[in-house]
């Protein structure tokens, strides 16, 4: 590592950072230098960090970038703090050298900061923290449900195997299965141990769900944000555990320019392979947020229904503007014939929600443009 003087100049550098749990790779490049120069590697701690924030030179001359990963923002965050320009950058945006097949921290290091050099990074968004914070509870109520469903399949298939089944008539995750299970008893005392367990695990991370969302419903969500959750709310099937997981994962919808950059953001564009006179269009390509795509197409299986305005979505549409409700009707118009077109045209079920899922965040986008001051 190079230890010494601080580093002088008006000139911008340009600081590749490769952030690990314990260490960062620091590599720098100047414009007009031919190659990034390995800086070496410091602790990855606040105090190290802001020495070396002290080594490299003013703060303002220094424009850093990291990946973004398990480290979260905390780095970002603290170097901005201190003056320094930082991006998050985006792990599948990077470019890399088809052939390159050697991978270390310190090479890693010096390929940010060459691209960072060049312009060609897409930086990540990051939210403040108070968003974050309720991002990560809306993401541990995702992961609650989705445990419900894993212990509620371990069980089916125990029973499955022992060909333990209701009564004719009764199907599953209904008040009488319910009802069913609760009584059922086995006459293998072992098997009844398993059982008893197995039951007992639906129960908790029901519980736990149940825990999550009232933490969401408890949760205070005041300027943009609240002005966004109540217009994501005004459509069907986005309630508020749905709306406040879109709201924190999206943000300020105002940073989408268009619609197909939301679209994008959210993984939901088909991929495409052409060449010459030839378009192949594929699958959805999933390189977006993961997130936002699991709470949207939750959300549009309400759509294979008839368009109506039921009790519940009055009252969430109850303070909204004239122009939020229209384009939620519109919506559901729109989406309705859209997904049975589809299925009447071959399409499965779910390649034809996915397709809704696309325009379902169309009019999200443009609900939220007549809510959310636009930024300067």
């Amino acid at each position: 590592m190079e230890n010494g003087s601080r580093l002088e100049g008006s000139e911008t550098i340009y600081v590749g950072m490769d952030a690990h749990k314990a260490t960062i790779a620091v590599a720098l490049a100047r414009p007009g230098q031919e190659r990034p120069r390995f800086w070496g590697t410091i602790p990855n701690t606040p105090e190290a960090v802001r020495k070396l924030v002290g080594k490299l030179g003013e703060p303002g001359q220094l424009q850093c970038a990291y990946e973004a990963g398990p480290t979260g923002y905390g780095l970002q965050r603290q170097l901005t703090t201190l003056g320094a320009a930082c991006i998050v950058a985006a792990p599948s945006l990077i470019l890399r050298k088809q052939g390159d097949r050697v991978k270390t921290d310190r090479r890693d290091a010096e390929h940010l900061a060459e691209q960072l050099r060049n312009h060609t990074l897409t930086a990540v968004y990051i939210p403040d923290d108070a968003q974050e914070a309720l991002r990560d509870l809306t993401r541990a109520r995702e992961d609650a449900q989705q445990e419900v469903v894993r212990s509620r399949n371990r069980l089916g298939k125990f029973l499955l195997r022992l060909g333990v089944a209701p009564a004719e008539g009764v199907r599953p995750q209904t008040q009488a299965y319910t009802n069913w299970l609760r009584h059922l008893s086995l006459p293998q005392p072992l098997q009844q141990t398993v059982l008893d367990e197995y039951r007992a695990t639906v129960e908790e991370a029901q519980s736990r769900v149940k825990r999550l969302e009232q933490a969401l419903a408890d949760a205070p969500l005041e300027g943009a944000l609240g002005a966004q959750l109540g217009a994501v709310q005004a459509f069907r099937g986005v309630a508020r555990v749905t709306g406040t997981a879109l709201v924190a994962e999206l943000g300020d919808l105002r940073r989408f320019a268009t619609p197909q950059q939301l679209m994008a953001y959210a993984g939901l564009v088909p991929s495409e392979h052409s060449s010459g006179p030839r378009t192949v269009r594929g699958h959805i390509t999933k390189t977006g947020n993961r997130h936002v795509r699991y709470s949207v197409v939750e959300a549009v299986w309400h759509y294979r229904h008839t368009p109506r305005v039921g009790d519940a979505l009055k009252r969430r549409q109850a303070g909204q503007s004239a122009t939020v409700i229209a384009i939620a009707w519109k919506a559901q118009q729109r989406l309705y014939r859209r997904y049975h077109r589809l299925v009447r045209r071959g399409k499965t079920a779910q390649q034809a929600i996915t397709a809704v899922a696309r325009e379902f965040l169309g009019f999200v986008w443009a609900a939220a443009q007549e809510v959310t001051p636009v930024r300067g």
